[in-house]
């Protein structure tokens, strides 16, 4: 979500881009008082930085507060004014436009683009938004998450005893179609989003593993002193062979310390809590907390990014095992390969550890320790202006102590996107 995300701020260009277009000499420089420039510069970076965020609000607060310091700074006073004049705020626009008029020597461009917002009328802009559709094709050699091994051994009294496992219980192979989308819309004037997703899987034989997803929330910037902070909330469900599988709760918060990293790495660190509730299997309930780091880089064309993170998943009930905590690391890169295609390769080592025997007593009596590595590795091609074409495959290699829970699991898939705007 997160590079969409960022292309539905830009979409909201920051009035300060449109009076710095018009050149470094359009405005005399301000004239601050000694020994204040760190202090303008800090307040009027935060402005800037609130804007890029699409915290106009926020931006609009500081830079009164900037211009309280040093009612000279003319940058702030027109940025001032276009955001002032983007909310809607006509009055206070036109009296700051002139300002900028009478205590200044504007270039002619910034005089054409105050005359401009002058004859379009200070209206607020309509919310940002946007839309994504993609429906795809593909296909699952092991759709119910069949066992690798098609005997089960149990250790008993006497011995080993072998069982063989039901048809129900190997690997099942079927195709697929997938038909999903998602929108986002700004909500108010600080930067917060709306989104609403949904994906559908329908199978050609296997129905009854048909799944339904559809989720909302909503996600909003802040601004901690130097700390960047994005927090989101979130509420979906998911339905199985046609009838509701689990609901599903999530806060999550993501921040971005102000450390000095090299030029184009950026360190996110996230934490969140999600409930989830089965509604067709019972003692299957659980709150699961995250906490993790994401280090990211670009050097040239090639972006890479690692990803480590620790889970703790709390049973609300008797369930097999219990409580499990475990943690997972992510490595993936992604690079330009020419011809208007895009190729990214990711793979990711999660490990999972249960508090207590699955079923003692039964025929399990082990502690669970589970094991899975996925790779994934996807070619997009963009046809033409707002069209995707994504090919992607994936592989999972499960293992556990417990021979009946061990799986591979190989997919192919082929699906268009079309984005909008």
């Amino acid at each position: 979500m997160s590079i969409r995300i960022l292309a539905l701020l830009l979409a909201c260009a920051p009035a300060w881009a449109l009076a710095q277009a018009a050149g470094p000499d359009s405005i005399p420089p301000p004239a601050p008082a000694a020994g204040s420039d760190a202090k303008q510069d800090t307040l009027y970076q935060e402005a800037l930085h609130s804007l890029s965020e699409g915290r106009k609000t926020d931006a609009s607060n500081t830079l009164k507060r900037l211009i309280e310091h040093a009612p000279q700074h003319a940058g702030a006073l027109i940025d001032l004014a276009l955001i002032q004049c983007g909310l809607g705020n006509a009055d206070e626009a036109e009296r700051l436009f002139a300002t900028v008029e009478t205590r200044f020597a504007p270039s002619r461009a910034i005089l054409e683009l105050i005359g401009e917002a002058r004859d379009t009328g200070c209206k607020p802009l309509p919310p940002a938004s946007m839309l994504n559709l993609n429906i795809g094709r593909g296909h699952d050699d092991n759709v119910n998450q069949g066992a690798s091994n098609s005997t089960f051994i149990v250790t008993g009294p006497d011995g080993d005893i072998v069982l063989p496992l039901l048809e129900d219980f190997l690997p099942r192979r079927d195709s697929y179609t997938t038909l999903g989308g998602d929108y986002m819309r700004g909500l108010g004037s600080n930067g917060s989003l709306g989104f609403l997703q949904f994906q559908a899987r329908r199978y050609d034989r296997m129905r009854a593993y048909d799944t339904g997803a559809l989720y909302g929330g909503i996600e909003s910037p802040w601004r901690i002193k130097a700390w960047t902070v994005r927090t989101t909330g979130s509420f979906g469900a998911t339905t199985m062979g046609g009838r509701l599988y689990q609901k599903q709760a999530q806060l999550q918060a993501r921040v971005t310390p102000p450390l000095p990293l090299p030029v184009r790495t950026q360190l996110h660190l996230t934490g969140s809590a999600t409930h989830t509730e089965y509604e067709s299997l019972s003692n299957f309930d659980s709150d699961i907390f995250e906490a993790r780091a994401q280090l990211s880089h670009q050097t040239g064309t090639l972006g890479a990014s690692a990803t480590l993170g620790l889970l703790s998943d709390r049973a609300r009930g008797d369930r097999p095992g219990g409580n499990r905590h475990g943690n997972y690391l992510t490595l993936s890169l992604r690079k330009p390969l020419g011809w208007d295609t895009n190729g990214e390769l990711a793979w990711t080592r999660q490990r999972w550890d249960s508090a207590a025997p699955y079923s003692p007593g039964l025929l399990i009596d082990q502690v669970r320790a589970q094991r899975t590595q996925v790779l994934r590795a996807a070619l997009s091609y963009q046809p033409a202006k707002n069209h995707t074409v994504i090919l992607e495959g994936r592989m999972v290699r499960n293992r556990e102590n417990i021979s009946i829970f061990q799986y591979n699991n190989r997919q192919l898939q082929l699906s268009w996107q079309w984005h909008y705007p």
